[in-house]
């Protein structure tokens, strides 16, 4: 009955829009109420303030400073300039581009809303100029950007670190390791759907200073090797910043945390005095915007402790494990089971919610039919991702469709390619554990 009240409330308030964070909390005080009266009330600084105030969390207010200095610096298009004298000559090459700029910029920022801001403003004019219908380009640039939380660093696989933990040892590099080659693959079948697509006739009604950088991309142009040592030069500095944060990891030079707070320094170097596009006057608005975004994520990490906090404790968790388990133990049918009900989830609320929600009951399923904790956090952190620009809360689609300025409906009919080739590769994770565990367990993580 407690189950059906703590999760029933909380998708009331969600389907009613209240954000999740208040539903977490609201949906947790009215147990603890019913529970104890005004005594129970009592633990929620302590869980919330103890789950807040851990050294490995602290990563993430870090990497998000990282990543908003380093788009005020202007790394987004160095990088994408970079991308495309490199394949922007090739046959579909400004997808290549979108895609790889993608794909460097997660390896920065961690963050998938933040990926597509970085390279939406520039990239979704650049493909409607190249014929790509708007709502595809910025279905492109939606589902592109998910791969932010599977690409290392991953703010998404220090959450899942963090909440794992309590059941089974695992520690965040080899979630980091275990996300790049699915986080490849995903971006492949990005760009294999995209020549799927029907282009149109060139148009764009895009008026912004990025529109003007988009229209000097060369796509179809070979460029020199003189060119591409220019490009390179320019965004190396860029490109060093995951190199320096994952070869600190491995390398036993500093943890996760360190190397987040490392991140942010050399992001303001490079900004500061080596592209100099960062001026001392932006540094109020890089703190707020910073601050804003951990204030976000910290409000939700502590609304779902303490709705975390209620699944363990009254045995919610184990009493609805045993009951998967008895309709079941065939491993492929659960994992099609969790499948499903991950992509449900994540078309709702954010990944960290849907971690603290979920893992306690999940993963003790996956640890009994036989599944490895670390692919079980990839495929889950993949789910996620698709939830990013899956539709009604999709946070990369609100991003994008803001951009674009193209409504919600729109944007949404433009990522069902994506949406299809997503599926296809969360399918091959879920179901071939190589795939997320080969690479980890060959450096020895």
């Amino acid at each position: 009955m407690t189950a059906i009240l703590l999760f029933g409330l909380f998708f009331l308030l969600v389907f009613l829009n209240v954000p999740v964070a208040i539903s977490l909390g609201l949906a947790s005080i009215t147990i603890l109420f019913l529970d104890n009266g005004m005594n129970s009330l009592g633990l929620l600084p302590s869980v919330m303030y103890a789950t807040i105030s851990s050294f490995t969390l602290l990563a993430i207010p870090f990497f998000i400073l990282a990543g908003v200095i380093m788009e005020y610096a202007g790394i987004s298009k160095r990088l994408i300039d970079f991308a495309n004298v490199c394949v922007g000559h090739r046959k579909n090459g400004i997808v290549l581009v979108t895609v790889i700029t993608a794909l460097f910029f997660a390896a920065i920022s961690g963050s998938g809303p933040a990926t597509v801001a970085a390279i939406g403003a520039i990239l979704i004019p650049a493909l409607v100029k190249n014929g790509y219908p708007k709502n595809v380009a910025a279905g492109l640039i939606a589902s592109s950007g998910s791969i932010g939380i599977i690409i290392p660093p991953s703010i998404a696989f220090i959450v899942f670190a963090v909440v794992a933990n309590d059941l089974v040892p695992i520690t965040i590099s080899r979630l980091f390791i275990a996300g790049i080659i699915p986080g490849l693959l995903l971006a492949v079948a990005l760009v294999v759907a995209a020549m799927f697509v029907k282009k149109t006739n060139v148009s764009s009604d895009f008026k912004s200073a990025d529109s003007e950088v988009a229209a000097t991309l060369n796509v179809g142009k070979i460029s020199s090797g003189k060119e591409i040592a220019s490009a390179f030069y320019k965004a190396i500095w860029g490109l060093l910043i995951p190199i320096i944060i994952l070869g600190g990891i491995y390398g036993g030079i500093f943890t996760p945390t360190e190397a987040a707070a490392v991140a942010v320094f050399y992001a303001l170097m490079v900004g500061l005095f080596i592209y100099r596009d960062l001026k001392p006057k932006h540094l109020p608005n890089i703190l707020i915007d910073a601050s804003v975004q951990t204030a976000v994520v910290m409000l939700i990490v502590g609304a779902a402790s303490i709705f975390s906090y209620i699944i363990t404790t009254k045995r919610i968790a184990q009493t609805i494990s045993e009951a998967m388990l008895a309709i079941t133990e065939n491993k492929i049918l659960i994992l099609l089971m969790v499948t499903i009900i991950l992509l449900i989830i994540g078309a709702f609320i954010d990944a960290i919610s849907a971690f603290y929600l979920l893992v306690p009951i999940l993963l003790p399923i996956m640890l009994h039919i036989g599944v490895d904790p670390t692919t079980f956090g990839v495929f889950m952190t993949v789910n996620l991702a698709i939830g990013l620009f899956t539709p009604p809360v999709g946070l990369n689609l609100y991003v994008a469709s803001g951009i674009a300025r193209i409504p919600l409906k729109d944007i949404t009919r433009g990522t069902i390619p994506f949406l299809i080739a997503s599926i296809i590769v969360l399918l091959l994770i879920t179901y071939i554990p190589a795939l997320s565990n080969w690479l980890p367990d060959l450096l020895g993580m």
